[in-house]
């Protein structure tokens, strides 16, 4: 079989390169043509977005904005920026994205092009809970099930003659076993949070839970969004979790002088499931 000769080889891969270069510039600007969309609570992400001006910040936070902005990274540009945005949305609307900035050094920020995003609900309209879930029966295993069952007594009576025969029944030491609380669940995540090392993702998802579970705890469920998260944030067991979520979603870098078992003082009697049970 003939081959190509190498200088054949080099150009056609420069070729392909170009070409897969040129289909994804043409995608990327097809989908930026078009009005980014998200949910309620459910973050998006605009990357390369280059505005003109000096360098640009996100606002301080505002408890009752329905937008949270912030700038996962910005990039020099010539005289311009360039910019990726990370926000949510806390109520539904079409929303200019520009109004939640501000220049470092205080100039104005008229010149710059409107960043329009669409925050949609995904319940109908007038109902503000979602339905309930269905109760499913789950599938019986049927035999396997079975099988595992015997061979685990079958263990634990193999395990207990164990300790009988070599122990005399006065030593035999009972033991129980805590069960897990939502405060050793929350421990890891607050620890990478604190050491700037949790996805920013799972940081927002973290903090829609609590917001979850703290709404239906408190039986504010009913109360407009941003009445409800300015509440929680003032909240003397609520706030102090949610207000360091917020300062390390929206200033990573890391946050050593954190005490985190106060932090999770009101967890520390909650079961392991609670966010779960709160959010449905």
């Amino acid at each position: 079989m003939a081959t190509l000769p190498r200088a054949s080889l080099v150009t056609v891969w420069i070729v392909v390169g170009v070409a897969m270069a040129l289909s994804y510039r043409t995608a990327s600007a097809a989908s930026l043509a078009e009005t980014p969309s998200t949910t309620v609570g459910v973050s998006g992400r605009i990357e390369q977005v280059k505005l003109p001006g000096s360098e640009l910040e996100a606002k301080p936070i505002d408890e009752t904005s329905p937008i949270v902005l912030r700038i996962a990274g910005s990039f020099p540009h010539g005289t311009d920026w360039r910019y990726d945005l990370v926000y949510y949305g806390l109520e539904p609307g079409t929303y200019d994205l520009t109004g939640w900035l501000q220049r470092k050094d205080g100039s104005p920020t008229e010149d710059l092009p409107p960043i329009e995003v669409e925050v949609t609900s995904v319940l109908p309209p007038g109902q503000i809970e979602p339905n309930p879930l269905e109760s499913v029966e789950t599938p019986n295993l049927g035999g396997y099930e079975t099988l595992l069952t015997v061979l685990a007594v079958l263990w634990s009576l193999g395990f207990l003659t164990i300790l009988i025969v070599r122990r005399p029944r006065s030593d035999v030491v009972t033991m129980t076993v805590q069960p897990r609380t939502l405060a050793d669940r929350l421990r890891p995540l607050v620890e990478r949070a604190i050491a700037g090392d949790l996805p920013e993702g799972r940081t927002a998802e973290l903090e829609r839970a609590l917001i979850a579970y703290w709404r239906k705890r408190l039986g504010i469920e009913t109360m407009p969004a941003s009445e409800a998260i300015a509440r929680l944030h003032a909240h003397e067991e609520a706030g102090a979790l949610l207000r360091a979520l917020e300062r390390w979603l929206h200033r990573p870098g890391g946050d050593p002088d954190v005490d985190v078992a106060r932090l999770l003082a009101p967890y520390q009697d909650v079961p392991e499931n609670a966010l779960e049970s709160k959010a449905t």
